[in-house]
């Protein structure tokens, strides 16, 4: 099994940046022939390092760090006016987490999904092998939550379990459900799951400043920002 002394890292050549107009992007990579138990993906998370299906990445860039790790810290948050107005718009619907797993049924929610929200952007065309890949490989100890109203899935959320917290890994959601916030209440019901499994942290992913469909990230409170290799809370004021 593989340990962060033995990790031998790539870096891709520069590209399009996927959040910043006119920007190169450069991406580090952990070697894809590395065995990645949960310890050492938790220890990579809490280094910045992000999963996707097999792949363990996080931004490397020469001359950027707009990407910021951000974590909450789940026992002080207490949510503000408008998260209470999400957990009680959808008081009334189900949720359950199962093992992360490919189904016809939550394929079609995702593909639905990309094409309404996200047909401008690198995930679109959405495939069968896409969701596979991003979601369902590489997986350690990851779930799936199902967000159902009346027996009908309208929500599922990809999170893995970490020795030290959880880490929102993706949402998707019937965009007919657009008024409900589906993508805070997932991250609102994580919260309390961790609560609940006494874990400390919620790792949100990244954070750009610039990135407007970002800000939502902050409203959760207190929020950690990775910087220089230490986690400190960010002041958003």
């Amino acid at each position: 099994m593989s340990n962060l002394r033995t990790l031998v890292f790539f870096a891709t050549p520069a590209h399009d940046c996927s959040y910043l107009p006119d920007r190169e992007a450069t991406t580090m990579f952990v070697d894809p022939r590395a065995q990645v138990d949960k310890r050492l993906y938790s220890q990579l998370t809490a280094l910045g390092f992000r999963r996707s299906g097999s792949h363990y990445y996080r931004p490397h860039c020469e001359h950027c760090n707009a990407c910021v790790p951000v974590r909450l810290k789940v026992d002080q948050f207490q949510p503000d006016r408008g998260q209470r107005r999400v957990m009680k718009k959808n008081a009334d619907l189900d949720c359950r987490m199962v093992r992360a797993t490919f189904s016809e049924r939550y394929y079609s929610l995702y593909a639905h999904y990309i094409e309404q929200r996200h047909a401008d952007g690198d995930m679109y065309p959405p495939s069968r092998e896409q969701f596979l890949s991003f979601l369902v490989e590489g997986a350690t100890d990851s779930w799936f939550i199902e967000i159902m109203d009346d027996g009908k899935l309208v929500g599922l959320a990809a999170v893995d379990m970490l020795d030290e917290g959880l880490s929102a890994i993706y949402t998707v959601f019937d965009p007919a459900y657009e008024h409900r916030s589906l993508g805070t209440f997932a991250v609102l019901w994580q919260v309390e799951e961790a609560k609940r499994l006494g874990l400390p942290h919620l790792y949100l992913g990244y954070w750009i400043e610039e990135c407007r469909k970002m800000n939502y990230k902050t409203r959760f409170q207190p929020i950690e920002a990775l910087r220089d290799g230490q986690w400190h809370t960010m002041d958003v004021n």
